[in-house]
């Protein structure tokens, strides 16, 4: 049967900000306290899906996560009336307030991990969020990401939802930005590659001495049997510490892959002679194909700039002629070392033909680049008709979106915004509006105690 990847993209919260919360994220400290614009953001990421809807791929949306998160706040110890428990954590706790305020929600690459029915034994769609236990601020999206897939892929029979991993620094888990799915064809046979940067009970491997690894062996191992992949089609590979302290927080960042081709840097995994040809073995004897490795020197583009750029952390699909299509960060193109691999990339003997260059600038400054903000999901045209349909993205949604956005979003916001009254009822009508508009049904807790409207 047909099968299609879709594209499912994090909405960009109303309260984007910039707040510098995620420690080995380059960008992110770099831009920290300074002014971010939510609606400028918002509708980056709505431009960069209508360009794939437009190219003919499957695009959905993800709606913004509830944020300030006054729950949370509450739940440690902050009392009184909304703006008394926001003045408060300010006061007393500005590091509080600045998580519960995160709109890192958008980037729909860390909200789960993914395996398609062509992989797992049961044949169903398997879905894991992540628990990020790695960062308190991303923690606090678990469970509202967990229930949006709920609503989106109801039917059981066909869409197998697990609960996150345990919260625990040893099960560390950061979704699928440290998962690729190599296949011949999308509803054909796929080869599942967990990357991991540490072992969580075991202290003897080495590990980076800067920033800290994420991802945990133990983590994508437990994944791997709760979606009861076939194991001669599962491959685990160990971050290179090298790339982990040079700002690779995820493996997304140096490395891309979509159906036959791996896109990677040099640097990206440890012993990565030995794991790019277990990988080119395996693929060819599972897959019934030829795995197309396209590596980057580090001599033809450092690592640093491989960061700062966001080169791998472009999409790279497959357009409906066939032809594979790289949609990268605008950075990538105004970088001297990014520039001429792109140029050589689509003039060279390979599937890419095309590169798109796309303006997520609100994005990048905090730290992730067009694939950050997208979940992949490989549906058949039966699981297809089986998602909620008023979440993908057609001409009128995109323009219904927009209008949304230039209604409810603010052009800057700063850390003197957290305190700001207004700013927890704009947030909440918007998010009332949007499930309006998306036909999910009230998803937020506020909408269910009847609060805040």
């Amino acid at each position: 049967m047909k099968a299609y990847e879709v594209n499912f993209d994090g909405l960009v919260g109303p309260t984007h900000n910039y707040a510098g919360l995620a420690y080995g994220n380059l960008a992110s400290m770099a831009h920290a306290l300074t002014v971010s614009n939510p609606r400028a953001a918002v509708l980056q990421g709505l431009e960069k899906m209508k360009l794939l809807a437009d190219l003919g791929l499957k695009q959905a949306v993800l709606p913004p996560h509830e944020r300030p998160n006054l729950a949370m706040l509450r739940r440690l110890g902050f009392r009184g009336g909304d703006v008394r428990v926001l003045e408060t954590a300010a006061e007393e706790a500005p590091f509080l307030i600045a998580a519960a305020y995160s709109a890192s929600g958008m980037w729909a690459a860390n909200a789960a991990t993914v395996s398609p029915g062509a992989d797992t034994k049961d044949g169903r769609v398997h879905f894991t969020p992540a628990n990020l236990v790695s960062h308190f601020h991303r923690s606090m999206e678990t469970d509202f990401a967990g229930a949006v897939l709920k609503a989106i892929f109801t039917d059981q029979t066909v869409f197998a939802h697990h609960p996150p991993l345990p919260a625990t620094l040893q099960l560390s888990d950061e979704g699928a930005a440290n998962h690729t799915r190599l296949c011949t064809e999308y509803g054909g046979k796929g080869f599942e590659l967990f990357t991991y940067g540490k072992r969580g009970f075991a202290t003897s491997e080495g590990g980076p001495g800067i920033y800290p690894a994420r991802q945990s062996m133990e983590a994508s191992a437990a994944i791997a049997r709760l979606h009861g992949l076939h194991g001669e089609r599962t491959a685990f590979a160990r971050q290179n510490p090298v790339a982990v302290d040079a700002g690779v927080f995820h493996n997304d960042v140096i490395s891309v892959g979509n159906r036959n081709v791996f896109l990677y840097h040099s640097l990206a995994f440890h012993a990565g002679d030995a794991v790019i040809a277990d990988l080119k073995q395996r693929f060819s004897e599972e897959c019934r194909g030829d795995l197309i490795l396209i590596e980057v020197a580090d001599e033809k583009v450092p690592i640093a700039d491989s960061v700062s750029s966001y080169l791998f952390n472009s999409q790279l699909v497959t357009l409906p002629n066939g032809d594979m299509c790289l949609i990268a960060p605008a950075e990538s193109q105004e970088n001297p070392y990014t520039s001429v691999l792109l140029e050589d990339l689509v003039s060279g003997d390979n599937p890419i033909k095309e590169v798109r260059s796309v303006d997520v600038r609100q994005s990048m400054k905090n730290g992730g680049g067009p694939a950050c903000l997208r979940l992949r999901v490989v549906l058949t045209e039966a699981e297809l008709a089986l998602a909620h349909a008023g979440v993908f993205l057609t001409d009128q949604l995109y323009e219904e979106l927009c209008g949304w956005a230039g209604r409810n979003y603010r052009d800057r916001f700063d850390a003197s915004d957290f305190v700001d009254p207004q700013v927890p009822e704009e947030s909440r009508s918007a998010l009332d509006e949007l499930t309006q508009l998306l036909g999910l049904g009230s998803i937020y807790s506020f909408q269910r105690e009847g609060a805040g409207l």
